[in-house]
């Protein structure tokens, strides 16, 4: 049974897009058909798997709003098993068909368009923006469950108390089966403080629901990330790396678990 898993939380900057990156690089390496579906109009994952934005004529916008068939839009990666829906920003504008069209069930145009898809995949990784709009709403009432990306800094646990609200008001009202898939700790520095502090807040405060892995402050991400490419493939021994095939390995137990 397909998965479907959202990387989520509106505050920017935490690790969402390297997450969705690497988590369905690490996935598709470990032997799954993963689909990434890039649902920011930054275009950045669409980017970081190696593909010009601007270059993109057909994007998960045109799918959503029926324009296209979502199948046309799925691009092949590199990566054996990785296939991706891009975005650029086009999907920005998503807000204004939806007024101008004066649409229907406005939140649940992804998981209409997601029904359609034909691949045999076990996962689709969805890259939510970095708010709790139309978009993000869209793709939590589309999702089996949502990984929260928490970045070991201040001001950390009011982002965690916004988006677990949203989570709350979207099973009440659209998606009841929606579940936490987990929170992962992000650029984790075990000699600093603060990072530590965090860490042991939210594992108190979540325990059973954070994972086990953290993912490390490391350079090959973001170098990774310049060059278009996951960590996984760009420096497999990298501690990065390792961290990103260390959370498949637990995302895949949860599945077993739960089979």
């Amino acid at each position: 049974m397909r998965r479907i898993i959202s990387i989520a939380n509106q505050k920017g900057g935490v690790g969402k897009t390297t997450t969705a990156i690497n988590l369905s690089s690490a996935l598709a390496e470990l032997g799954k058909k993963v689909l990434l579906v890039d649902f920011d109009s930054q275009g950045n994952a669409t980017r970081g798997l190696g593909f010009q934005v601007i270059e993109m004529p057909i994007t998960i916008f045109d799918a959503i709003t029926s324009q296209v068939d979502v199948n046309a839009a799925i691009k092949t990666t590199k990566i054996k098993n990785l296939d991706l829906i891009p975005a650029n920003l086009k999907l920005a504008s998503l807000e204004t068909y939806i007024q101008s069209q004066g649409t229907l069930d406005r939140f649940r145009m992804l998981e209409s368009c997601l029904n359609k898809i034909q691949g045999d995949y076990d996962f689709v990784i969805i890259d939510c923006p970095p708010s709790l709009g139309t978009l993000s709403i869209n793709a939590l009432v589309a999702s089996s469950s949502v990984l929260i990306p928490v970045q070991c800094e201040y001001f950390a646990m009011e982002a965690v108390a916004s988006i677990l609200s949203t989570i709350t008001k979207i099973q009440k009202d659209y998606n009841p089966s929606l579940k936490i898939e987990g929170f992962l700790l992000t650029m984790y520095e075990s000699n600093a403080s603060l990072c530590t502090e965090v860490a042991q807040q939210v594992r108190a405060l979540f325990k059973e629901n954070t994972f086990v892995t953290s993912i490390p402050r490391n350079i090959s991400i973001p170098e990774a990330s310049a060059r278009g490419e996951a960590v996984t493939t760009y420096r497999p021994s990298a501690r990065g790396s390792i961290a990103y095939f260390a959370l498949a390995r637990e995302v895949l137990d949860h599945v077993q678990k739960e089979n």
